[in-house]
């Protein structure tokens, strides 16, 4: 994404973070040949052939069962966005604290594949949404995914801490549009932080944590762990 080197370690390699498909054969008492399985994350595409592969090896502990109400299709237009989307909201919701009655959360990036997800995601969970993103011309489609708001994008602050906005944040975008959504949130708020979009550098400070006790979560879809609370 930033033109750097270092996220495949060797090549030749398959792309693709996302795959679907049937056992073809097993050595692992969890699945049998024919059974439909999922892979998101743990490094496909980076240390082995991933999503854009005829045929891929995995090991078992990495896949979960095709689920009964979803095709393969289904499965892989949720994908690894939707499984990252999913988790930023349980960060917010079980580390973070956070409920609806505690105000409005913005999604950065919210024309991208996981900003729209978390939209709807958290529409159905009860939250007021505000979306924030730089293509003014998808404000009716980021409405009808569940945003009450459409905002552009968050502008640089200057100082920080500014006017309290927001309870809660998930971020794909990371550089100057997390440094400004975290000055921008409200007391005892959380962000989840999950992208490099608009960058790898944080210049903040540290009053919005021990002034607001603002928590900034990171979110590892790489390597998911439970956080069912």
């Amino acid at each position: 994404m930033l033109g750097k080197p270092g996220v495949v370690r060797e090549y030749p390699i398959v792309a693709g973070i996302d795959c679907v498909g049937y056992v073809r054969s097993s050595r692992s008492a969890l699945f049998r040949e024919g059974d439909a399985v999922v892979l998101t994350g743990n490094k496909a595409g980076q240390y082995f052939d991933g999503g854009y592969a005829q045929r891929a090896t995995a090991q078992a502990e990495w896949l979960v069962p095709l689920p009964a109400n979803l095709s393969p299709s289904d499965a892989m237009v949720i994908g690894t966005a939707g499984v990252t989307a999913m988790m930023c909201v349980r960060h917010l919701e079980v580390a973070g604290e956070l409920r609806p009655s505690h105000g409005p959360v913005l999604v950065t990036g919210a024309a991208g594949g996981l900003g729209q997800l978390a939209i709807a995601i958290l529409k159905a969970r009860g939250f007021d949404v505000i979306a924030s993103s730089g293509r003014p011309a998808l404000e009716t489609h980021l409405r009808a995914l569940g945003a009450g708001e459409v905002i552009g994008r968050l502008e640089p602050e200057q100082k920080p801490l500014a006017v309290q906005r927001w309870a809660g944040v998930v971020d794909s975008v990371g550089g100057a549009t997390l440094a400004a959504a975290i000055a921008q949130t409200m007391y005892r708020g959380a962000v989840a932080s999950t992208g490099v979009a608009g960058g790898g550098e944080l210049a903040s400070t540290v009053f919005p944590f021990i002034l607001r006790g603002v928590r900034l979560l990171g979110v590892d879809s790489t390597m998911p762990w439970n956080i069912a609370g």
